[in-house]
């Protein structure tokens, strides 16, 4: 079996991590890749949206399937190239990843097909959007319609915060095109969870749930990121009654509404949503596989279920076994490790120095490149994803935070209570 992988973040390598650990045989090639995913497979310096050297690379390397990793590239319309030359892969097309890459076009269709989900107005003007504000209150979430890395979202506690945050992305351009149209949504209360679904367009498969930690600092403060870390499995979503709900209620109407409107959707969809007291809410969807949700989910899935056997299915255009859920076996907490100045302007270049990870510890290569001289350097904002295995909670909240504070760089930074929620909850529930 031969894959191509597209894209060179944490995702990637953990996602390339896990079909070789499924297929010690398998022959991975990425594109391009990094110094982690070079230690599993091959890779090669193309684009992640360069789609016909994306095509062409596929056809060279006789690839049986080919996996993408990155929103870009499904913006980018690489499954539709790849599939207009008989290439199986394993993505949404660009109208079906409009799911993701337009939070209007999203927004639309979960009202239109009774998804639940915050009330919101989107606007293109300042005064349209100052007068939503003014009608749905404090707090309230700004979104930029567009991709904007994860960053494009700001909770506004005061009236004057969200006409300035939509003064920045209307007037001056902080997120570029991506915040050219806004959305004014409501602010639900809740606790936040990331369900990762595969499916052919019609049935689906249920992977272990797991939550990401947006801000920067401990104790959920600081700026958005594109995340900095996760845990997975989350106990208040190992009921099957809600399970079930989100499936019924947010998974199949809104493959049943991508189906009407002929975008029907294949390959990972990932609802973030709320929980709230009326039920679970979508926040937002993703069309691909989130990071760094990723490197926490693929060590917990049990070994003897094959996420690659189902990925195959689905590039191939093949049916899949409905409703199967693959099961946590293990508790897993990822640490982000990012670099200074990060989310706004993350410094580069600083060499990175990473010990022997020992048992129960499983470094992912985020944003990293290795000079000739084989030194490995940041080159991006979130360097490292160290990701800490354990029976229980505690052990692998302990083992990823332990380890991230014996890597070493200039200015680096890092949480260091990743799953704090689920810590006290379970300590809550002990009676400690």
């Amino acid at each position: 079996m031969k894959v191509l992988l597209v894209g060179g973040g944490g995702r990637e390598h953990a996602l390339a991590w896990r079909l070789r650990q499924e297929n010690p045989k398998l022959e991975l090639i990425a594109a391009p890749g990094n110094p982690g995913i070079a230690e599993l497979g091959r890779c090669v310096d193309v684009a992640t949206t360069n789609v016909d050297a994306l095509v062409e690379l596929a056809r060279a390397e006789s690839v049986d399937w080919t996996l993408v990793g990155p929103e870009a590239a499904l913006a980018a319309g690489v499954v539709d190239t790849f599939r207009a030359a008989r290439l199986p892969i394993f993505g949404p097309t660009r109208a079906a990843a409009m799911l993701e890459t337009s939070k209007s076009y999203s927004k639309t269709l979960m009202l239109g097909a009774g998804i639940p989900t915050a009330r919101a107005v989107v606007c293109r003007d300042v005064s349209a959007a100052r007068r939503a504000v003014d009608e749905l209150g404090t707090p309230v979430v700004v979104k930029a319609s567009g991709l904007a890395a994860g960053k494009g979202v700001i909770i506004c506690q005061t009236i004057a915060e969200a006409y300035d945050a939509i003064t920045s992305m209307l007037q001056e351009n902080a997120f570029g095109d991506a915040g050219t149209t806004i959305l004014v949504e409501e602010f639900m209360e809740g606790e936040e969870l990331s369900v990762f679904v595969l499916t052919d367009g019609e049935r689906v498969v249920a992977l272990p749930a797991a939550q990401d930690h947006k801000r920067l600092l401990d104790g959920d403060r600081g700026p958005n990121t594109g995340g900095m870390g996760a845990y997975c499995p989350v106990s208040i979503a190992e009921s099957a009654v809600l399970m079930t709900t989100i499936v019924d209620r947010v998974i199949r109407p809104t493959l049943g509404a991508m189906r009407a409107r002929g975008t029907p959707f294949t390959g990972l969809l990932y609802a973030g949503l709320m929980l709230t007291d009326a039920g679970p809410k979508v926040v937002e969807f993703n069309c691909r596989f989130g990071d760094p949700e990723t490197q926490a989910v693929m060590p917990v899935i049990a070994p003897n279920e094959s996420v690659g056997e189902a990925m195959f299915a689905i590039a191939r255009n093949e049916a899949i076994r409905d409703t199967v859920e693959f099961h946590a076996t293990r508790s897993a907490v990822t640490t982000v490790v990012a670099t200074g100045g990060y989310p706004d302007r993350p410094r580069t270049g600083d060499m990175i120095t990473i010990p022997s990870p020992p048992a129960g510890v499983l470094v992912f290569h985020a944003g990293t490149r290795r000079l000739p001289n084989n030194q490995l350097v940041t080159s991006g904002g979130r360097v490292l994803a160290i990701t800490g295995l354990g029976k229980s909670l505690d052990d692998a909240q302990r083992n990823s935070r332990d380890f991230a504070s014996k890597v070493s760089f200039d200015n680096k930074q890092f949480r260091a209570d990743i799953g704090w929620r689920e810590v006290a909850r379970r300590a809550g529930a002990s009676g400690d």
